[in-house]
């Protein structure tokens, strides 16, 4: 069921009037206005808000009685006994566990400390992004006079009953606005981030070592090793592969650009459209950018880009702008997510569509997609502020959960997924900021 959706219960009682909406608890009709009034707020938008808040509570009921199932007949008793009788290999059976556990996941509040007790938990979180290891969380957070303000939250403390994270804050970085970020290994893994977005006019592309949000040796804090000023950026990613070792691209308005942080030689690739979601192949120097034309393309970074030659190799397309790609591990299937509210499955050797993931919903959001192949799942944040996991085997929904503050545009929760946060040893989950909180679901 859409949690978007008001008007099922009205269609079914009583004929829709144009200008009218009928109130199944009064058993009447009011008068619907144009725009909102203070003395009668009575309009589509306010009618549509309080369904959906109405849903989100009963959800959100439903979540504590933790009265849900992943599929019909399946629970841990069954799958053992499966697995004792032979009948599920290894691999199923550590996938239908992991559903059932994602299924089970309970909501906690976790404590957020950071060295300056004026900063923590006084601004909303607009992005998380976890570090490979998961180890480390970066965080971009809203300020109230504009801009961004950057930090990094240690996840070491999850594990731990108090459930509390250190956060570290850079106040230099600021009143820059985010629209992408990723993590960089130049020296060493997850050593750097590479930031996109606007700082005044036009946009700005920062690389900064990831040393400047540690609390020791304060004195001693490298510089910003890379910053330079664009078009306005929507999308970055970082190469991994040895053949193009310390490269970074950033997507911008009808062109990609391919920096060398190390010779600072730079390629430009000419687009038709703006480049919204970017992902670099670790096999092969390989480049994939999806555009809010919905086409999605691959550029070998390794060819020169000449005028008159053909440099796209594989093309998909979508039928909206596309909000994030991710390319699965080996590397033959690219799952991407559209503003229709899409998510679809791509295999790259036929350049056709073998899976699609509905319930979905995004209408003009850049929302990133969160892959986990080794518990096969997906998870996405819609634009409902509704966070979905799927299964990645068979597309079927598995869980829907509703955020625990009402939805709004400034309030779409970010999240980050994986079986070991805050490191080899850690917990597995879901972290979710929401406003200027920061929730962790623990398998139950």
């Amino acid at each position: 069921e859409d949690p978007s959706s008001s008007s099922s219960t009205q269609n079914s009682v009583a004929p829709e009037l144009p200008g009218f909406y009928y109130d199944p608890e009064k058993n009447r009709y009011f008068r619907l206005l144009p725009g909102h009034n203070n003395h009668n707020p009575l309009t589509k938008d306010s009618i549509q808000h309080k369904a959906m808040e109405c849903k989100r509570l009963r959800l959100l009921e439903e979540e504590e009685k933790q009265k849900k199932t992943t599929r019909a007949g399946l629970n841990s008793s069954v799958l053992l006994q499966k697995r004792q009788l032979g009948l599920l290999s290894s691999t199923s059976y550590c996938r239908l566990v992991h559903e059932l556990k994602v299924n089970c996941m309970q909501r906690r509040k976790i404590e957020i400390h950071s060295p300056d007790s004026s900063v923590a938990g006084t601004n909303n979180f607009k992005i998380i992004v976890a570090d490979v290891a998961c180890e480390r969380i970066f965080t971009v957070n809203d300020v109230e006079h504009g801009g961004c303000k950057y930090g990094i939250i240690n996840l070491s403390g999850l594990g731990k009953e108090s459930l509390t994270v250190e956060m570290y804050d850079n106040l230099y970085f600021t009143n820059r606005k985010v629209n992408s970020v990723c993590w960089a290994s130049l020296t060493h893994p997850d050593s750097h981030l590479c930031l996109m977005g606007i700082a005044e006019t036009p946009g700005c592309a920062s690389l900064l070592p990831a040393s400047l949000f540690s609390s020791t040796n304060p004195g001693d804090r490298p510089g910003m090793l890379c910053s330079f000023k664009i078009s306005t950026a929507w999308s970055c990613a970082w190469c991994l592969n040895p053949q193009a070792d310390n490269c970074f691209s950033t997507g911008l308005t009808r062109r990609v650009l391919v920096t060398n942080v190390v010779t600072g030689h730079r390629q430009t690739f000419g687009t038709s459209s703006d480049v919204l979601a970017q992902q670099f192949a670790t096999q092969t120097p390989v480049l994939y950018n999806g555009c809010r034309s919905g086409e999605i393309f691959s550029i070998d970074v390794r060819q020169r880009n000449r005028k008159g030659q053909s440099w796209k190799a594989t093309r998909l397309f979508h039928g909206s702008a596309v909000t994030s790609i991710h390319l699965m591990e080996a590397e033959h299937y690219l799952m991407a997510a559209d503003m229709a509210g899409k998510i679809k499955l791509w295999d790259l050797r036929t350049a056709k569509c073998v899976k699609q993931y509905r319930g979905h919903h995004n209408e003009y959001a850049l929302l990133p997609l969160h892959v986990n192949e080794e518990e096969g799942l997906l998870i996405a944040v819609g634009q409902d502020c509704y966070t979905r996991i799927w299964s990645l085997q068979d597309a079927h929904l598995l869980r829907t959960i509703p955020s625990p503050h009402p939805s709004s545009k400034d309030a779409i929760p970010s999240v980050v997924f994986s079986s070991r946060l805050g490191g080899s040893r850690g917990v597995p989950g879901l972290l979710m900021a929401v406003k200027q909180d920061l929730y962790h679901f623990s398998y139950n």
